[in-house]
């Protein structure tokens, strides 16, 4: 200690804002404000995953560059990846934006599959020294094994790789820092089990904690979502040397304070990203409707893109993917991604007939197609109803419920409830949200990276798909 004023840090934290750009230049005025405040006193600045969000337009046309252009504009000293870097780029496309980012990577738990090794562009650990403060940081993201095998990565479960960071750390170090892309129930376990770590800052599930946990030794924190909180630590030497927690929370962004370069630099991304989105794709002689309540012709262009892609005989989509009905004339990239956003990818399971039939049956009832879904890498406001391709389904609106479906006929031949079939669908299913009898199907094969916005550009492409989705699947028995 130095005199009677003991050595002190101000650690900002922010976890899954998503491409909420609208909240960004507010969060780096914020920043900048507690930069001033603090000077002469050490500021680190950390950011947990979840930045980039391909749902945005910046993002998209820029393949994350508007986000890592963002966070150098803010000044983030370190940050670690989510599942939406993690996943929805390929490693290459992050290595590219990854190349201009002026902040350091960690995340132990994702390793290449032929190295042995983290990506070039990603540390298992950084220490960093801020004025005479010595911190070390390592951190981790939700573990998707079977989503990052396909990508070359294996994702290793966290917590015996976080506990080896943290023993090589800890005898460096005044203080220990694991950014945990993980949730609030694993960084409450971590910090039960991990000795050694002083600070968790959380993200992947969301959530807000106004005031941090203190669980043994260990301080855990998260700021919520989508850019509407910064989360502000204070840590104080203690007589023996040791580093506390004094002050701690989250503090809501004010949207009317911003940043001038990074407003400028969102209106320059925003410009790029749409010019670069403008290539025409596909052009339609006529409007596909949308209905999420029945059939319509745009839900079935997205079943027959999945079945195509997928190579099934049967494809199940939920109609909640698409956001708008597809317009007559010239279709840009652009508009592709305005109309199905989502970064979802296509898979195949292996199903029974039932568990078809059951999903059909669902499909019928108004407490399943305007069910609200949130995360899951699903972006649309309700579920939607089923669209399906290489089925006919004949049904009766007046009998009762989940006994509606009369015969579900696959190339002229009855759907056997004990047969299993391969299906064509959707991964976020696969966790069990929404129709969840197709998480009932095994033998998942998770076709990354293309996303549906993809899988319906190839559709479009293909003559005669649209005459084919104006074909009826679903019949009414009279």
């Amino acid at each position: 200690m130095q005199g009677n004023q003991p050595k002190c840090i101000t650690i900002l934290h922010t976890n899954d804002i998503h491409s909420h750009f609208e909240k960004v230049s507010s969060i780096a005025a914020y920043i900048a404000g507690q930069r001033e405040k603090n000077s002469g006193s050490p500021l680190l600045v950390v950011d947990i995953g979840d930045h980039i969000d391909r749902t945005a337009v910046e993002t998209e046309g820029t393949m994350g560059g508007a986000n890592v252009d963002i966070l150098n504009l803010t000044g983030y000293d370190v940050i670690t990846i989510g599942n939406n870097e993690g996943l929805t780029l390929t490693p290459e496309d992050l290595s590219r934006a990854y190349a201009e980012l002026m902040a350091e990577v960690v995340c132990c738990n994702i390793i290449e599959k032929t190295t042995g090794a983290p990506p070039v562009w990603m540390k298992k650990h950084t220490i960093i020294e801020k004025g005479d403060v010595k911190i070390g940081i390592t951190g981790a993201t939700a573990p998707f094994s079977a989503f990052y095998e396909l990508l070359g990565l294996d994702a290793l479960e966290p917590e015996d790789v976080i506990r080896k960071e943290v023993e090589v750390l800890r005898p460096q170090v005044d203080i220990v820092i694991l950014l945990s892309h993980l949730g609030l129930a694993t960084d409450k376990q971590l910090a039960e089990h991990v000795q050694g770590i002083d600070l968790i800052l959380g993200g992947h599930t969301h959530h807000l904690l106004e005031q941090p946990l203190q669980i043994g030794n260990t301080t855990v924190c998260g700021a919520g979502k989508f850019g509407e909180y910064v989360g502000k630590i204070r840590m104080e030497q203690q007589q023996d040397g040791t580093y506390l927690v004094t002050e701690g929370g989250c503090g809501p962004v004010d949207t009317d304070v911003l940043d001038e370069a990074v407003s400028s630099a969102l209106v320059r991304h925003r410009l790029h990203a749409e010019e670069a989105l403008s290539e025409t794709v596909a052009v339609t002689d006529r409007i596909l409707s949308l209905d999420y309540t029945g059939e319509s012709p745009f839900g079935n262009l997205l079943a027959q893109a999945v079945r195509r892609y997928t190579k099934t005989e049967i494809s199940l989509v939920n109609t909640g993917q698409l956001l708008g009905p597809l317009p007559e004339g010239e279709i840009s990239y652009g508009l592709l991604h305005t109309l199905c956003p989502s970064p979802v990818n296509a898979c195949v399971v292996k199903l029974k007939g039932r568990d078809i039939r059951r999903t059909l049956e669902q499909s019928l009832l108004p407490e399943f197609w305007s069910r609200e879904i949130r995360g899951f890498g699903f972006r649309g406001e309700i579920l939607g109803n089923i669209a399906t391709d290489g089925l006919e389904v004949l049904y009766d609106t007046g009998a009762i419920p989940y006994d509606r479906i009369v015969q579900i006929t696959l190339r002229g031949e009855q759907l056997q409830d004990e047969q299993e079939y391969e299906v064509g669908t959707l991964d976020m299913f696969t966790f069990g949200i929404g129709y969840e009898h197709i998480a009932l199907g095994h033998s998942p094969e998770f076709l990354l990276p293309d996303f549906l916005r993809d899988l319906l550009r190839l559709e479009l492409q293909r003559p005669s798909s649209m005459d084919e989705s104006e074909q009826n699947r679903w019949a009414q028995a009279h």
